[in-house]
């Protein structure tokens, strides 16, 4: 059984949440047509299915080594990752001037997660690479570009992000690694970095490090950080790497999850000199790092779908084959637990969170694509601002859902499910650091309460609030859903204006459970959108089971899941008291 969304799941999320039509329209979007597409996600679909799935089980069991000569990992990776690279597959959404396809990033993300469904500790190389050729095109010099993104474009070089220290977690501006002038436009990099993701390895010819350091010169905190691009190995002038630069990996963590991916400890300028050069203006590293991170947080939501579908596919092929206890009918025999109803309350729960969050993410990724191609400024600047406030949504909620899903699954296996060697345990390990990295949850929550909700005068939030009300109506099966969204959304309009009116450090008690209440909300109203236009090709006589399962999916979405977020009211609008109460007798001392 395939371990990834079929390619007929992503083109319908595509053509829906995903906006494919009106993209398709926009200059240099045109060949994004339907059977193009389909023919992307189909091959997408068997270079995961054959040839990454084929290597979780060991990269999960032997995963990456660490040795004095670097980085290797398990038997058959080079020879995967070679397929991905001869395939094109990571240039897709890259510009053409730099060997790119020049597509939509949304069509881009689609194909990543499904290399992350297969296995995500591999796909993460892939999604760090991606992150660097966003962070190059926008903020790289003319050479840097000429020089670098076509290598990393094609795959041939990959590319990683060095922003946290032992003592620069979340605080970005505590970093402490320096910068110091060399010969020519060149930079001594001294310093170490931790948690670098895929930072060595064995797999291409050359990795292209982004490391986040500060000029001597520099003010305090994160507007003294500058960003500097650092390569393993220094290119001649025609690109073929040369010497070996002053970057070791001095070790690599032991992690839950994960394990294929290596996390890897990074020591600049220690043995010899690390060389780099300045991306973008001094002191301005955060500003580029952010359009590295923001990309990253699209790309770790979308890991969250990735394992909910690959959870739910694992967890039903195990429900329709596991045969125990009888059940209510006549019979009294024996059968598959998908017979059960508490299974399939599970198991509807995981594919409604899988499918929403897909819409999700796709939706955000696709306002981002009429942010940078639209002609119309006015459009441009709605849709940034719609992609501004759904990335911590997506960041947050996705991920979450994520490890909802793979706790599931082992719920459904199970004692098997408890067991290593079924794989469904996996899933929750590889799916635990998700809302951890690139911003944790509780900060993409920060985010949304404390800029988003504020950014313009909170034009941007009231807007998309008002097109939810607005889709909130339907007919026929659908009817009952689209009356609980219609309450939803004005519940979420009403707490959203609570939040607004308080103080940001008040509000910020509240963000978490209000950021939940967003994501049950927005993937509900994502998910009817979907099932509306289900129904409307059933009624131009296109009844198929997929179409119907859409209807299925939604309404239990609608009844069902949402209603979490009413109960959810009280947490998000009570601010901070009851979490420092007088005293502090809870962790006083």
């Amino acid at each position: 059984m395939p371990v990834t969304a079929p390619a007929e799941e992503q083109l319908f999320a595509l053509q829906t949440s995903g906006m494919l039509d009106r993209l398709a329209r926009l200059p240099g979007f045109e060949d994004a047509q339907e059977e193009m597409v389909t023919a992307i996600l189909d091959g997408a679909n068997a270079l995961a299915n054959d040839r990454f799935a084929a290597l979780h089980a060991i990269g999960d069991t032997e995963g990456a080594r660490w040795s004095t000569e670097g980085v290797t990992l398990p038997k058959g990776f080079a020879a995967a990752y070679q397929a991905y690279v001869e395939g094109g597959w990571g240039s897709l959404s890259a510009a053409p001037e730099a060997g790119g396809q020049g597509l939509p990033a949304v069509l881009g993300v689609a194909v990543q997660e499904q290399l992350a469904s297969a296995n995500m500790a591999f796909q993460l190389c892939m999604m760090l690479t991606l992150g660097g050729i966003e962070a190059l095109s926008v903020h790289g010099s003319d050479d840097q570009k000429a020089l670098y993104l076509p290598r990393i474009v094609s795959g041939e070089w990959t590319a990683t992000m060095n922003l946290t220290e032992p003592q620069a977690g979340s605080d970005v501006g505590a970093v402490r690694t320096s910068a110091t002038p060399a010969d020519g436009d060149a930079w001594h990099i001294k310093g170490s970095k931790i948690f670098i993701t895929w930072g060595e390895h064995d797999l291409a010819a050359n990795i292209v490090h982004l490391v986040l350091a500060r000029t001597p010169d520099a003010p305090a905190g994160t507007k003294g950080l500058s960003l500097f691009l650092v390569p393993k190995f220094l290119p001649d002038t025609d690109g073929t790497p040369g010497a070996r630069n002053g970057v070791d990996c001095a070790a690599i963590e032991h992690k839950l999850g994960i394990h294929a991916s290596p996390t890897c400890t990074m020591i600049f300028g220690e043995a010899q000199p690390a060389i780099g050069w300045l991306v973008g203006p001094r002191h301005g590293g955060i500003a580029a790092m952010f359009t590295m991170m923001n990309h990253a947080r699209l790309n770790v939501g979308l890991e969250g779908v990735a394992i909910a579908e690959r959870a739910y596919r694992d967890a039903l092929a195990f429900a329709r084959e596991r045969v125990q206890s009888a059940g209510f009918d006549a019979s009294r025999e024996p059968q598959p637990i998908l017979a059960h109803a508490d299974v399939r309350r599970m198991l509807m729960t995981m594919r409604a969170r899988a499918e929403g969050c897909r819409a999700l993410v796709y939706h955000a990724v696709a306002a981002l694509d009429i942010a940078h191609a639209d002609p119309d400024p006015a459009a441009r600047a709605d849709a940034k601002t719609l992609a501004d406030l759904l990335t911590p949504i997506a960041k947050a909620f996705a991920t979450d859902s994520g490890v909802e899903a793979a706790s599931l699954g082992i719920q459904i296996g199970g004692g098997m499910g408890y067991i290593e060697e079924t794989g469904l345990a996996r899933h929750l390990r590889d799916a635990r650091i998700a809302p951890i990295y690139e911003g944790t949850n509780g900060i993409q929550a920060l985010d949304l309460v404390g800029r988003k909700l504020r950014m313009d005068g909170g034009v941007g939030w009231r807007a998309f609030i008002e097109e939810m009300a607005a889709g909130a109506i339907a007919d026929g099966e659908l009817t009952a859903g689209a009356k609980t969204l219609a309450r939803a959304v004005a519940t979420l309009r009403e707490t959203a204006g609570k939040l607004y009116a308080m103080a940001p450090a008040e509000a910020a008690g509240g963000a978490t459970p209000f950021l939940r209440m967003f994501g049950l909300t927005v993937t509900a109203h994502l998910l009817l959108q979907q099932a509306k236009v289900a129904a409307t090709r059933i009624g131009g006589g296109d009844d198929t089971p997929f179409l119907r399962a859409k209807i299925a999916t939604a309404r239990f979405a609608c009844e069902q899941l949402l209603p979490e977020m009413f109960g959810l009211v009280p947490a998000a609008t009570g601010g901070t008291a009851l979490l420092y109460p007088e005293g502090d007798p809870l962790f006083a001392g």
